[in-house]
C-alpha cells in the first residue's frame, strides 16, 4: 500500500523526545513524532538487568527516509546506543499516508 513505516525510540525523559522531534519533523525528516511519557523500560545492560522509567517516542516517515533519520537520531541522542526501530506500515488512511509522505518529501 505505502512505503510509509512507524519507528519506535525512547529517551530519558518526554523533554528530550520533544526537542528530538522538533528537530526532525523541521528538517522535513518525518512527518510527526508522538511522545508517550512514563514508559517502564526493562532490558540488560553491561550485564545486568536494568529497569528505568523513559518516554517513547512513535515516528512516521517514509522507508526511502528511514537511514537519513536513523543517522539523526544518533548524531541528537543521549543514548550510546538509542532504541531506533522501523516497523513497515502495511495499510492506512490514504489522506494520512499521502501527508505523511508531502511532508517528508521537501
Amino acid at each position: 500500500m505505502s512505503d510509509i513505516v512507524a519507528g519506535l525510540v525512547t529517551g530519558p525523559d518526554r523533554e528530550q523526545l520533544v526537542r528530538l522531534g522538533r528537530a526532525l519533523v523541521e528538517e522535513r525528516l518525518i512527518a510527526c513524532l508522538n511522545v508517550v511519557d512514563r514508559v517502564t523500560s526493562i532490558y540488560r545492560w553491561e550485564g545486568e538487568v536494568c529497569e528505568e522509567v523513559e518516554a517513547l517516542g512513535i515516528l512516521k516517515t517514509t522507508a526511502a527516509r528511514s537511514d537519513a533519520v536513523e543517522r539523526r537520531i544518533r548524531e541528537l541522542h543521549p543514548y550510546d546506543v538509542p532504541e531506533i526501530l522501523f516497523i513497515s506500515v502495511a495499510a492506512g488512511s490514504r489522506p494520512y499516508v499521502d501527508w505523511v509522505s508531502e511532508q517528508v518529501s521537501g
